[in-house]
């Protein structure tokens, strides 16, 4: 047994320059669907073909290409920090929320590779 309980959701964090061309290009190029744009917290969304596994566009000025973030969705984020970290897992920082919308926390894997967990805030079940 693991010691989370993740959701049966991937998010695959992207670095962008332009959310909403980045966003077309996707649905053009390779058939996805914008779930949503969040202008206010820098964020677009695309489902993929394949169930439980998004793309997130996040919008930076100086886009880090190859920098990706598997996103890995769990109900209660708190306690699976807390777990984690009682296991010396080390995150980067405090717990981001963006009230209504999500809770995210970085984490990183013993080479150094960044996780994130990502507690669904908006009331929306998929």
């Amino acid at each position: 047994m693991s010691l989370v309980s993740l959701d049966k959701t991937i998010t695959i964090a992207l670095s962008v320059k332009d959310r909403h061309a980045s966003a077309n290009w996707y649905e053009s190029m390779l058939g996805f669907q914008t779930i949503y744009h969040a202008d206010e917290a820098g964020w677009s969304e695309i489902q993929t073909n394949t169930t439980g596994v998004t793309i997130g566009l996040g919008e930076h000025t100086k886009p880090v290409p190859g920098n990706c973030v598997p996103v890995f969705g769990i109900a209660d984020l708190d306690a699976g920090r807390q777990k984690l970290e009682h296991e010396k897992v080390k995150f980067d920082g405090p717990t981001d929320v963006v009230e209504g919308m999500v809770k995210t926390a970085t984490f990183y894997d013993p080479d150094g590779n960044a996780l994130m967990l990502a507690e669904d805030l908006s009331g929306h079940t998929d």
